[in-house]
Order: structure tokens, then sequence, then C-alpha cells
């Protein structure tokens, strides 16, 4: 039975505890699929996902039919709803677009241009759960982006079939190419290439642990990736005008995504946090996912007191969780003081999944306690840019003297005669 941990000075870590990293078990395992799958292409992503998934058909990809029946199989309100969704997803992030820019005195030129991403791939799960919502989040920022090609990859089971809602929110996005395979085998056609799957120069979306080690032993070196997401987390700031029932709804929210979620509560009174214990287990009993949910419960759930948002608010930076709610009467003037966090949830009436699904913000956000130094999935993610310097013959005259001195303080003389040699007559 939980119990309530009373704030006596304790870091964020000794609280919390520390989180898990990718498994070294991963490591070995994802590098000889990666090995296997350069060397035979095709043939080797179909044993694997054989292996590993019990899909017998050697065809990867998913056919126009498929996607015919898909749309017949989702009724109208579905559809209407993906729509809304994807319109404020696009209205975020359409915000988020920039151009590059140039400085001209006339002589001298220096600015830089953004260029999309040629072809990148979406790695959507398909486990214990399919989400079309990382359809979504990572096509439509793509698509705004400039993108010209988006594929998705997905695992399935021995069926073959993906599920319908994932099918029609990759048509609602323009994905037409979609991939029947999973795991780190995916991960390496995608990177590398085989007979029928398209090189592509970024992979976004998350995954399990061998998926995730995967993205990190091609990344910057086969293609680029979003980021390494560890195991789902939600810590939520409760005051006394917050209700235990709501606040244990949001924090099993979390916790049925995965035996690993982490669903963490600091509040201000001690009865405050029975409440929520009770409310957990009495709303746990009525999920379908419960034995997951109370797996992260045991496991994973801690509840913190202190004496006020304003020492809460100081764990939540030090701890930087993936999601974080301010479950307070007043949160926007706490949210000035929030530093470290993937995305932030205000007032009583906002819950995480208003976030996952529908709002217009990103899902994709960074685990694990890398919010210290790394954004939610955007825009940006799906573009590169490139600098251009022009020096007239002026310009490079007036500047030769100083390049050439800090050339030779670095000992690189050749550079120094590089910019001299142009002021010889």
């Amino acid at each position: 039975m939980l119990k309530p941990i009373l704030y006596n000075g304790q870091s964020a870590e000794e609280l919390f505890g520390k989180r898990d990293e990718i498994t070294d078990i991963a490591e070995p395992i994802v590098k000889s699929i990666i090995a296997d799958v350069r060397l035979r292409g095709d043939k080797a992503v179909s044993e694997y996902s054989l292996k590993f998934d019990g899909y017998a058909d050697k065809s990867l990809t998913v056919t126009d039919s498929e996607f015919d029946a898909a749309f017949d199989a989702v009724d109208d309100d579905y559809k209407a709803m993906l729509i809304r969704s994807i319109e404020n997803i696009r209205e975020f992030h359409s915000k988020q677009k920039r151009d590059g820019f140039s400085i001209n005195d006339g002589d001298r030129v220096i600015g830089q241009k953004v260029t999309p991403l040629s072809r990148v791939a979406v790695y959507v799960p398909g486990g214990t759960a399919a989400y079309p919502s990382t359809v979504l989040m990572n096509a439509v920022p793509a698509d705004i982006a400039g993108v010209k090609e988006v594929a998705i990859a997905t695992p399935v089971k021995s069926d073959g079939k993906v599920k319908p809602e994932v099918l029609v929110a990759a048509k609602l996005c323009g994905v037409n190419k979609v991939y029947k395979m999973g795991g780190a085998q995916a991960i390496a056609a995608l990177a590398y290439g085989t007979e029928s799957v398209a090189k592509v120069d970024k992979i976004t979306g998350p995954g399990n642990a061998y998926v995730a080690e995967a993205k990190r032993q091609v990344s910057g070196v086969a293609c680029g990736i979003d980021m390494l997401a560890g195991p789902s987390e939600i810590l939520v700031i409760a005051d006394g005008g917050a209700n235990a029932d709501h606040v244990a709804a949001d924090m099993l929210a979390q916790a049925e995504h995965d035996a690993l979620a982490s669903a963490l509560l600091i509040c201000t009174e001690e009865k405050f946090a029975y409440g929520v214990i009770d409310a957990l287990y009495a709303r746990a009993d009525k999920l379908p996912r419960k034995d997951i949910a109370m797996e992260s419960i045991k496991n994973n759930c801690k509840i913190i007191v202190v004496n006020d948002v304003e020492k809460a608010v100081e764990l939540a930076n030090e701890y930087a969780p993936e999601h974080l709610e301010l479950c307070v009467a007043d949160p926007f003037p706490l949210l000035d003081e929030v530093t470290n966090a993937g995305s932030v949830f205000l007032g009583y009436h906002t819950p995480e999944a208003v976030g996952d699904y529908y709002a217009g913000a990103n899902h994709t956000l960074p685990t694990s306690g890398t919010a210290r130094f790394a954004s939610p999935l955007g825009v940006d993610d799906f573009v590169k840019t490139t600098q251009y310097i022009y020096y007239s013959e002026n310009a490079l005259r007036s500047a030769s003297r100083d390049i050439e001195m800090f050339a030779r303080s670095e000992g690189l003389d050749g550079h120094a005669e590089s910019v001299a040699a142009r002021g010889k007559r």
C-alpha cells in the first residue's frame, strides 16, 4: 500500500529514485540485428518479423486496398475527430516555422537558409496499444516543415493487419507509405535502406527499449533521430483546492502506458495525499489495463508532501519531468518558475490527456530528465540549416589582418596563407 513521504530536505533523486537507462542487454542484440539487416535486407527484416511478431508474409508495404478497407472500417465521427485534432496540431506547429536570414552590407553577405529534410520515417508502436496519435504528432509538423516524403513503420501480428485508425490517421496526414515492420529491424531498414524500404534522413517516434537502442546506434551514423525516449512519466503538483479523484485519474492515465511508467505527485496536504491514494486503488479496479497500471503504481509511484507549491516547483525543476501538471488554483505565476519540463498542464481542468491527443502542442517529449536540455518534437526537428558567406575583395582585405592573426595563433599557417595569398599582387 502506498504511503506519502514527508519532505525533509531530500533531493528529487532521493525522493523519486534514479531513472533507468536503456539496458545493456539490448545493445548487443540490436547491434547484431542491424548488421544482419544491412547484409540481407528485406529477407532479414521478414525473418525477424516472423520471429518477434509472428508475421509470416514477406510483403512489407500496406497496399491501397488496405487503406481503403481501413477507411471503411472507421466511422465518420472518428474521422471527424481526427481532423479536428489535426487542425489543432497544425495551428500550434505552424507558429514554429521559421525562415532563414541574411546580413548584407554590400561587400559582405552572411546568412542562413532553412531546408526541409527530404525523407523521414515515423515509428508507430504496435505492442500493448496502437497509437494513431503518434502519427498525427509526427506527420503534421513534418508536413509543415516541407518534408517531401513521410513514411511510417509499425509492427503487425500474424494477421498482418495495421490498426485501421493508424492507417486513417496516416492518410489524413498525407502519408501514403506504411511499412509492416517493427523493432530494431525496422529501424535498421529505415536507416540503411533495403530492397523495398527507402533509406530516410531521420527517424522519429517512440518505441520499446530495443527500438530506442536501435535509434541510438544508427543516430549520427546512418541518419538522424528525434530523441531517445525512456518510459513515460508524469509529475503532478497539487494544492489544497485540487480534486483528489481527478489527480488519481491523471496519474493512472500515465501508469496504464506500461509497467515502467512513472506517476508522481507532490502535494501540500497529507490528508489530500491519502485521498489520492484511496482514489488510485478505487479507480484502478475499473481500468481494462488494470494489471499494467497497478504494476506501474506499485513500482514507480511516489507521493510527496511539502509545505508549499514553490518548494514543489523546485523539486520538479530538479527532476525535469516529461509531463508536469500544475493542478493549482493560480498556475500561471508558477509557470514562470518552471525551467525543466517537457510539457506543462495548467490548472484544475487540464489533464495531460488533453495534450496527448487534442490541444495541438506535441506529445513527443523529452523523458528521463532530459528536459533539462531537450525540447518537445516540433517543426525544427524536420529541417536543417545551411550557412553561407560572401566576401568581396574589399571586405576580405579589411578583415585579412585579423583572420591571419587568429589562424597563426592556432598554429595553422596554411589557413593564414589562404587569406594572405589574395592580398598579394
